[in-house]
């Protein structure tokens, strides 16, 4: 256990202080904290779940919880939507339990993005229901389910916790060995609603309907109960996500602790280039403070080598002490049993400092942290939340650092701290109709219940589908049903979360007679991140691939001590399949249609621990992968006296600008488009802009652009003219090359455009 040696309060007055401080922090601002507000408990809440309330020292409920009880009590279906660390549990608990308790056949399933979130509730209900002193069973169901009780859970478990993927592919197609459950099914919970868009919505929003249909066939109909952290249009994506009428539950009655932000902007280190010090650096310093101060933290990095990157920095401050694990890392890959080791290290306080990718953005259990670092902006104002959540739960005071990158959306945050502070939240946006996962997904309720002629399928009329899907030879029709007839199992050929079927598996043989898996990574990643040579950092130890079997999807890695980690390039080919929309300017065309993309693994780099150089690059030899998806593209004119290499440096200013702001405006993450120029396009041969949905099929991202591409283009080129750089910088067009004429130019493409639209 290590000694708090200061309070937030303390710290804070100290930093007002400190001129080495001072000078980079752009701005502070505090959120007062405020009271709970409490309701009683209901009337007809059972005996033994208020017994196991006061062993909590729970007297009354938030009104929150109580909203969500009359709703759930009356069958009404419902989303909550409260902070980090507002008791969101109980809104579900208490009605499931309540119940049970009353019809002892009653089921519930609860829906849980991830494996770890689904165990750590497992702990926490289980010991609820040991202090009601009740025979409750309630049971998590996923791939680490000993198959000796598996029969059990199917026949007795009261509660079944599961994930997306294990309902889609281990339990609905099985539906005959689930008869009690569906029978009996009183309750559909579906937490962290906000985690299901894209195209992780789009697929899950199918396994509900899947769900509601076999539940049809046995006679239920359950209610279901959504909750989620703070998005934009809950009620509208929880209808999307379940094709089910929701009330909404908006207002929490939990108290909140005092929160104080700090922006925090890194100092210019090349006035000329625009250049600032490296946002992992000025975070790794931060941090050192905040560890020497006995402050308890969370740091969220973007990427699992930036949280590898700070973790080996962090660990050099207890590197003169034997066994000290006080500072650890977390991120998806690590194995289940690590990650339940960390999580009990933060509770317990034996960890003092945790490095995360946005895993611990979700309610894992993880106690009362003090203190948040962002190192850079998440990608959207819902996750920053999220993030800050993480420090000061409850009464507690907090304290949340924006450190920002060089990046155009990162300086315009950390310049207009109102933007995080005071925007509502993002829209998360879901795309059932995406006819890929769509036909998908049919194909799965045709093999669970055959169809009727009549049938629909959730709202989708799906006659005319189910009729190709015969001419496919998958189905056949009788005089009253289409009936799978494939001996293919379809659920097996559906990843709900990726294009990609399957991940690579990371084998370390650093001792040739000892090999252990260390880790996973999904396809689409590795091909950037565990090609051959490339350095993968684990818990602060550094692994070189020695060899990536692209076939038999596994990277086998050894032990290195060096002192740079990679980074990897990847090229996009694109082509336009079709035009759906189009709108013809003087000389500039805008349209919106599909696309097909190519990307293709080049180089990759070493780059030196604390320096940031360029030390060195290879070759990278990984197979393309495809996608089809939809995309808005811009073709035009370019000043007839211009070189290619002009055009291109040009293009590739006004992409890196656009891109930068497109999340302003249609509200998704940076990651969720991309945008690619080309200076002389597959299908028209002219300077183009694409702006594409990063998911197969697209999930109508781009069509927004259509749109908005007018003030996109006027807020762009806004922060471009306004940016106090000379030439460009990575804080409004990139770096740049061209150090006289790389900034105007990126500014003359975009308001020659702009006089277009006007």
């Amino acid at each position: 256990m290590y000694n708090k040696k200061k309070t937030i309060s303390e710290l804070l007055q100290a930093w007002r202080y400190d001129e080495e401080l001072k000078q980079n922090i752009q701005h502070w601002h505090t959120l007062e904290a405020q009271p709970a507000r409490y309701a009683d408990f209901p009337e007809k809440l059972h005996p033994s779940i208020q017994k196991a309330l006061h062993a909590r020292g729970i007297e009354r409920l938030y009104t929150h919880q109580r909203e969500a009880f009359d709703y759930a009590m009356q069958q009404q279906s419902f989303t909550a939507i409260t902070p980090t660390a507002s008791g969101k549990s109980y809104c579900y608990h208490l009605p499931v339990l309540q119940t049970i308790l009353q019809n002892k056949s009653a089921r519930a399933i609860y829906l849980f993005p991830t494996k770890a979130l689904a165990q750590d509730q497992k702990s926490d209900l289980n010991e609820l229901i040991g202090l009601m002193d009740e025979d409750i069973l309630s049971y998590t169901y996923d791939g680490d389910t000993a198959p000796g009780i598996r029969q059990k859970i199917r026949k007795a478990g009261h509660i079944v916790m599961t994930n997306p993927d294990m309902l889609h592919s281990g339990i609905l197609p099985h539906h005959t060995k689930w008869v009690a459950l569906f029978e009996n099914l009183k309750y559909i919970v579906i937490d962290e609603l906000h985690t299901y868009k894209g195209v992780f919505g789009s697929h899950v929003a199918h396994v509900i309907r899947r769900l509601q249909r076999i539940c049809a066939f046995y006679g239920s109909s359950p209610t279901i109960i959504c909750t989620s952290a703070t998005i934009r249009n809950p009620r509208e994506l929880a209808e999307s996500l379940t094709n089910t009428k929701h009330a909404l539950i908006e207002k929490s009655g939990a108290p909140v602790g005092k929160k104080t932000f700090i922006f925090y902007n890194p100092p210019i280190i090349h006035p000329t280039f625009g250049v600032r010090r490296s946002s992992v650096l000025e975070v790794r310093d931060l941090s050192a403070r905040l560890f020497e101060a006995g402050i308890q933290t969370i740091i969220f990095a973007k990427s699992r080598v930036r949280v590898e990157m700070l973790v080996t920095y962090l660990k050099s401050l207890t590197a003169k002490k034997i066994a000290d694990h006080s500072i650890q890392g977390y991120r998806g890959g690590y194995l289940p049993s690590e990650r339940r080791q960390i999580e009990k290290g933060l509770r317990d306080g034996t960890i003092q400092m945790v490095v995360s990718t946005n895993a611990l953005e979700l309610g894992v259990d993880i106690g009362q942290l003090q203190a948040c670092i962002m190192t850079g902006y998440p990608g959207n104002i819902a996750s920053a939340w999220q993030q800050a959540g993480r420090a000061g739960r409850r009464q507690d005071e907090a304290l949340i650092i924006y450190v920002a990158q060089s990046t155009a959306l990162d300086q315009y945050v950390v310049n207009h701290p109102t933007y995080l502070l005071g925007s509502e939240p993002e829209q998360a946006n879901i795309n059932p109709e995406n006819i890929l996962i769509l036909m998908a997904h049919l194909k799965c309720a045709a093999f669970e219940l055959p169809f009727s002629i009549d049938d629909t399928y959730g709202e989708f009329m799906v006659q005319e589908l189910l009729a190709y899907l015969a001419e496919e030879g998958v189905l056949v029709k009788t005089s009253t049903q289409w009936h799978w007839m494939s001996d293919r199992f379809p659920a097996h050929d559906i990843s709900l979360r990726s294009a990609a079927q399957e991940n690579v598996v990371i084998i370390d043989k650093t001792t040739p007679t000892k090999t252990r898996v260390i880790g996973e990574m999904d396809t689409y990643s590795a091909m950037t991140l565990l090609h051959e040579e490339a350095i993968y950092i684990h818990q602060g130890t550094q692994f070189q691939v020695e060899e990536l079997d692209w076939e038999e999807k596994k990277a086998y890695v050894t032990e290195v001590d060096v002192d740079y980690f990679t980074d990897a390039n990847l090229a996009v080919e694109l082509k336009v399949l079709e035009e759906d929309k189009v709108a013809q300017l003087k000389t500039t065309t805008v349209s919106y249609g599909d696309v097909g993309i190519l990307a293709i693994p080049t180089i990759f780099k070493k780059i030196r621990f604390g320096t940031h150089d360029n030390i060195g690059s290879g070759p990278i030899t990984i197979p393309p992968m495809e996608m089809h998806t939809n995309a808005t593209w811009l073709s035009f004119d370019l000043p007839e006296n211009w070189s290619e290499e002009m055009m291109t440096d040009a293009l590739n200013g006004v992409a890196y600008a656009m891109h930068s702001f497109i999340p302003l405006f249609i509200h998704c993450d940076r990651s969720d488009v991309s945008v690619v120029p080309q200076v002389k396009a597959v299908h028209n041969e002219r300077p183009t802009l694409f702006i594409y949905d990063s998911y197969p099929g697209g999930i109508g991202l781009s069509e927004k652009v259509y749109d908005l591409i007018l003030p996109l283009l006027e807020r762009t080129i806004q922060h471009v003219t306004s940016c106090p750089c000379q030439s460009g910088c990575p804080s409004c067009i990139g770096a740049q090359d061209n150090l006289n004429d790389g900034k105007k130019r990126v500014v003359q493409v975009m308001g020659d455009l702009l006089a277009e639209m006007m």
